[in-house]
C-alpha cells in the first residue's frame, strides 16, 4: 500500500461525521408501545415521511425506530448530490407510457427545489449551493453517450439543460481530456449530515418520537418487532434502503450495493485557481463505472465510485471502513481528472450501501390490505428521491385512512410497482462482481482504444444486470 494511505482517516462512518460530529444519542425503545404510524429507519426517507405526515396531520402519533442513529446509513455517507435523477424512469415509460414518465421526471425536478425550500424554512444550514449538475465526457465513446443522454433528457421535458463542447467545459472546470459536458440546473451540492441532523431535530420538534439503538428484526402487519419490545400501529412503513436485507424475510428484496468515497485535504487558492469549478456544480462522468464528486463548503474535493460493489450474503460494512485498493482506485480517478493534484493528501475514506432492486427501479408502495408500506431502491439517487417518496407515502397513508383522496403523487408510475427478488447466493454475488468487473474493463478499453462506439462488454453487462 502507498505510504500516503497511513494518514487517511478510514471509516468512522464518513467524512461528513468527522466534519460535523456524531449526534447525541437518543433513547432506545423501553418496551411495548403503540402509535398511529411506525416508521422503520431513521434516514432521509423515514425522517421526511415523519415530517410530512406530522405536518399534514398533527394529531398522528408517529414513532421512528432506528437501529443505530439517524443518518447512520446512506443518508450520512452519500456524495451530497441533491439532483433530479430517479432510478427506473425509462422502464416506467415502457410500462406506463411516456407521459407518465414525464410526470415522474417533473416531480423529481420540483423535488430539488422542495428540499432546499424546506431546509431553509426549518433553519437547517446544510451548506447547500445550487450550482446544478455537470456530467463530463473524456473519451469519444463517452461523448457519444453524453450527447445521446442529453437528447434523451430533453425528450423527458427537461428543456433548461445545456450541452457544452471542450472549450465551454474547460471554462467551467478544467478536467484533463474532457471533450464535452452536459449541465442541468436541477441539482445542488449539500452536506448530507447537516441535512439529516437538522431534519431529525425538526421532526422531534413537531412531536414525533424517535428511538435510536433500536434494531427492528421483523416487520409484519401492524407490528414492528425489536429486541426491546414491539410497536403496534395500523401503518408500518419500511424505510431501510440498503439495510433492508437484515430484516426477516427480506434478504433478497433489495441488494445492498456498496459505494465508496474519498475526501481530500482542503485545497489552496492556487490549486482551485488551476481547476476552476467556481460554479460548484456536482460533478459526474459518462464512464460505465461512473464517478461522482462535489466541491465541499470547506474547499475539499469529495469523490466517490463503486469500489468493492457487493459483499457476499448481502452483508453491510463495518462503520464505513474501506479497502486500501478502493482508496487507491478513487485517488487514481482524482488525479486522472486533475493531474495538478497528484501530490494532494487524501484525508478521509469511507463506504456505505445503497438499495438496488432487481429491475433497478425505485418504488414507493402502500399495501392497503395490510397497512405495510415501503419506499426505496434508489440506486444511488436517494438524496432527492427520498423526499419525493416521503411525500408520496404521506399521500398514500392519508388516502387510505380517509383523510384525502388521490393526488398527483399517488398517481405517479412508480407507486405500487412490483419487483422480483434477487437470485440466491452465490448467484447474486457472482453476477454483481462480474458486472462491475466488466464495466471497468469496458472503461479501460474505451480509454486505450478511442472510438465513438461504446464497448460491447458494457452493453452485455447491462443486459445481464437487467438495467435495460
Amino acid at each position: 500500500m502507498s505510504s500516503w494511505a497511513s494518514s487517511v482517516v478510514n471509516g468512522g462512518i464518513s467524512f461528513w461525521y468527522a466534519d460535523d460530529g456524531l449526534p447525541a444519542v437518543r433513547e432506545p425503545l423501553s418496551g411495548d408501545a403503540s402509535a398511529d404510524v411506525v416508521i422503520v429507519g431513521g434516514g432521509y426517507t423515514g425522517l421526511w415521511t415523519a415530517y410530512y405526515l406530522k405536518k399534514a396531520a398533527p394529531f398522528l402519533r408517529i414513532t421512528v425506530l432506528e437501529q443505530k442513529f439517524c443518518g447512520y446509513g446512506a443518508s450520512g455517507r452519500n456524495g451530497g448530490w441533491l439532483y433530479n435523477g430517479i432510478a427506473g424512469r425509462d422502464r416506467y415509460a415502457k410500462l406506463h407510457g411516456h407521459e407518465a414518465a414525464v410526470r415522474l421526471q417533473k416531480a423529481m425536478n420540483d423535488t430539488v427545489a422542495e428540499v432546499i425550500a424546506v431546509a431553509e424554512a426549518e433553519g437547517v444550514d446544510a451548506d447547500v449551493h445550487q450550482g446544478g449538475v455537470l456530467e463530463v465526457a473524456t473519451t469519444p465513446a463517452q461523448l457519444a453517450r453524453l450527447k445521446a443522454f442529453h437528447e434523451h433528457e430533453l425528450a423527458f421535458g427537461e428543456k433548461d439543460r445545456e450541452l457544452y463542447g471542450a472549450r465551454e467545459t474547460a471554462e467551467r472546470i478544467r478536467i484533463a481530456d474532457a471533450v464535452g459536458s452536459a449541465w442541468t440546473p436541477h441539482g445542488a451540492r449539500l452536506h448530507p449530515v447537516k441535512l439529516v441532523k437538522g431534519l431529525a431535530a425538526a421532526v422531534e420538534a413537531l412531536g414525533v418520537t424517535i428511538h435510536e439503538s433500536t434494531p427492528v428484526t421483523e416487520i409484519r402487519p401492524k407490528h414492528a418487532v425489536t429486541p426491546y419490545g414491539t410497536v403496534r400501529a395500523p401503518y408500518v412503513l419500511r424505510c431501510t434502503e440498503g439495510f433492508t436485507a437484515s430484516l426477516k424475510g427480506q434478504r433478497r428484496t433489495w441488494l445492498p450495493m456498496n459505494s465508496s468515497m474519498i475526501a481530500t485535504e482542503p485545497l489552496s487558492e492556487e490549486q482551485w485557481a488551476g481547476i476552476g469549478w467556481t460554479g460548484r456544480e456536482t460533478l459526474g462522468d459518462m464512464a460505465h463505472a461512473y464517478m461522482y464528486a462535489q466541491r465541499t463548503a470547506d474547499g475539499r474535493i469529495a469523490l466517490g465510485g463503486r469500489g468493492v460493489p457487493y459483499r457476499f450474503g448481502s452483508r453491510t460494512d463495518n462503520d464505513g471502513r474501506t479497502q486500501g485498493a478502493t482508496v487507491e482506485a478513487l485517488r487514481e480517478i482524482l488525479t486522472r481528472f486533475f493531474p495538478s493534484l497528484a501530490g494532494v493528501r487524501i484525508a478521509y475514506a469511507w463506504s456505505g450501501v445503497l438499495g438496488v432492486p432487481r429491475d433497478w427501479c425505485a418504488t414507493v408502495t402502500l399495501d392497503r390490505s395490510t397497512g405495510l408500506g415501503w419506499a426505496g431502491g434508489y440506486v444511488g439517487s436517494g438524496v432527492a428521491t427520498a423526499n419525493l417518496a416521503a411525500r408520496t407515502l404521506r399521500d398514500l397513508v392519508q388516502r387510505d385512512s380517509g383523510q384525502s383522496g388521490r393526488t398527483e403523487l399517488t398517481e405517479l408510475p412508480w407507486v405500487n410497482h412490483k419487483v422480483r427478488r434477487w437470485e440466491p447466493e452465490p448467484l447474486r454475488w457472482l453476477g454483481v462482481q462480474g458486472m462491475y468487473a466488466t464495466y471497468r474493463t469496458a472503461d479501460r478499453r474505451e480509454r486505450l482504444h478511442p472510438g465513438a462506439e461504446s464497448s460491447r462488454l458494457a452493453k452485455l453487462a447491462d443486459r445481464v444486470a437487467g438495467r435495460h
